[in-house]
């Protein structure tokens, strides 16, 4: 595996504790339920795009995740307007709505998901910039259009950890994307996430990682009690504070302190 296919050695037997405080599978399916009826009303509201405003469309994010069962705590400063690349470490397919709650963003998928039943239409209806990591040739090409976005005002979503992690242990942030930020001279806003069980436990349940299928893991926390997902919007980087995109990238890393923090909560708990 190439630096340009960077993937995690999290896999759900390794990771994954078991659920349990499991909830009754009626409520799981009531709680199905309600996350397709909000993707439905998203599908019906698409062609409006721009005009929805972004206030309404990071509420709808919220009802996602909560809809699923999961409370959002939100900490942190508001989001820059303008040009914006937002920035988050990746741990569960929740990671998406929860980083656009924090401000509505054209995220940066894998190619490969466009050939996804539904979710990959849906992915590129909402404006996604796609990277193909099998070309490294395509590199500069994407690294071009998401400055192009930045520079007509859009946020643009990037997990820089190339892959999905469990949540105790994280990936290193690749750079190509914070070069766009140079290019297009805009601020980099990290968000740090995080998923625990209510009481303060650290919790991998909502890790989507190494061959678990998407349905396997959308079960998991449709059945999970108690689960809440922490986003730490940290202060923004300005343009000119970093002159390389090495120690941009770097300064918008959760830092290791993070981690330890992690790691005394999963001890004393």
């Amino acid at each position: 595996m190439s630096a340009w296919q960077p993937s995690a050695p999290c896999t759900p037997g390794a990771c994954i504790e078991a659920t349990e405080s499991a909830t009754a599978v009626p409520r799981a399916v009531l709680r199905m339920a309600a996350v397709v009826v909000l993707t439905l009303v998203g599908i019906a509201l698409l062609p409006l795009g721009g005009r929805i405003p972004a206030e309404l469309v990071r509420r709808w994010c919220r009802w996602i995740v909560r809809a699923a069962g999961v409370q959002v705590r939100v900490t942190g400063a508001a989001a820059p307007t303008g040009g914006l690349l937002l920035v988050a470490n990746h741990i569960s397919w929740l990671d998406i709505p929860l980083l656009a709650a924090v401000r509505p963003a054209r995220m940066l998928a894998k190619s490969d998901i466009r050939g996804w039943p539904v979710a990959g239409w849906l992915t590129a209806r909402s404006g996604a910039l796609f990277i193909d990591r099998t070309r490294l040739r395509a590199l500069p090409g994407t690294v071009g259009q998401i400055a192009d976005a930045l520079r007509h005002g859009h946020a643009v979503g990037v997990f820089p950890e190339g892959s999905t992690w469990c949540g105790r242990a994280q990936g290193t942030f690749r750079r190509a994307a914070f070069q766009a930020a140079l290019d297009a001279g805009v601020p980099v806003q990290p968000v740090r996430l995080r998923y625990r069980i209510e009481g303060g436990t650290p919790s991998t349940a909502p890790a989507f990682i190494g061959d678990d299928s998407l349905l396997t893991s959308v079960w998991r926390v449709l059945t999970a009690r108690g689960l809440v997902a922490e986003v730490e919007v940290r202060e923004a980087i300005a343009p000119g504070r970093h002159g390389d995109r090495r120690a941009l990238a770097r300064a918008a890393q959760p830092t290791a302190a993070g981690q330890l923090g992690w790691i005394h909560a999963a001890l004393v708990a």
